[in-house]
């Protein structure tokens, strides 16, 4: 509608059928090849950065590195402590 084009005019220019342009609009089922063609028509094919796939850790994976950082220094057992204050006297 922003661009003043009918429905018959858009599907002529994305080699495509008045009717599957119609199913597009009513967000039913199409190919994503039909999806691209009306986008390049429209000029709107940036709306597809959207879908970039980045390549990032899984949650898995970031767990299992979370995992072994240390979270707090560990405190000496009593004996160790005891063995210690003898040892420094």
């Amino acid at each position: 509608m922003e661009q003043n084009r009918t429905q018959e005019e858009l599907a002529k220019s994305a080699g495509i059928s008045r009717s599957t342009l119609s199913l597009l609009e009513r967000g039913e089922t199409v190919t994503l090849m039909t999806l691209i063609q009306v986008l390049r028509v429209l000029d709107q094919l940036g709306v597809m950065d959207f879908f970039v796939v980045k390549d990032e850790p899984s949650p898995l994976a970031l767990a299992k590195a979370q995992k072994s950082i240390r979270k707090r220094a560990g405190r000496r057992s009593n004996k160790k402590q005891n063995e210690n204050i003898v040892n420094d006297w």
